[in-house]
């Protein structure tokens, strides 16, 4: 069973450097991710995602490929080609995985302007080592469902290394 993690950032950059380091992470098997999204609210109000995994691409990609050997059956492969990659990404833009699209562009809306909210649908995690590495990095967890105890040490997480380093900048 996988849990989902919702982290607010400030900006869309922070963003992207957690979640990349999440993904190095992901290569040392500290955790194993099903997905990772970022949302962004623009200005004027509406709500982006920038997903790792676009499926109008690899349904387009995939579909040109299957028309192409089909299209050769029938001595057209351009036109199978085509066929294909316009189907492939038709398919593509039917098909959500990992976390719904409706679910994070609603919970999106609830973003300031031009803050970003990271959407983690994590499948296993070694809870102490991930928290560590993310320790002040100025996220604040909007959604989890994780249970207390591992919700309280990420945002203990986040928000301890961002006070002891806003008390070493201050005034004496």
């Amino acid at each position: 069973m996988s849990d989902l993690l919702v982290i607010e950032y400030p900006t869309e950059e922070k963003a992207e450097e957690i979640r990349q380091k999440l993904l190095n992470m992901q290569n040392e098997y500290l955790i194993e991710l099903g997905d990772a999204v970022i949302v962004t609210k623009c200005p004027e109000g509406h709500v982006r995602l920038n997903q790792l995994y676009n499926p109008v691409k690899a349904g387009a990609a995939s579909g040109m490929f299957w028309g192409t050997l089909v299209g050769l059956l029938f001595m057209m492969p351009l036109a199978g080609a085509a066929v294909g990659a316009a189907s492939g990404a038709i398919s593509g833009r039917m098909t959500d995985v990992g976390i719904n699209n409706n679910f994070m562009k609603e919970a999106g809306t609830a973003l300031q302007s031009g803050n970003a909210a990271l959407f983690l649908l994590i499948r296993k995690m070694t809870t102490d080592k991930v928290a560590a590495a993310l320790a002040g990095s100025g996220g604040r967890i909007m959604r989890s469902s994780f249970d207390e105890t591992k919700e309280n040490s990420l945002q203990a997480a986040f928000q301890g290394l961002q006070q002891a380093t806003s008390q070493a900048s201050a005034p004496a």
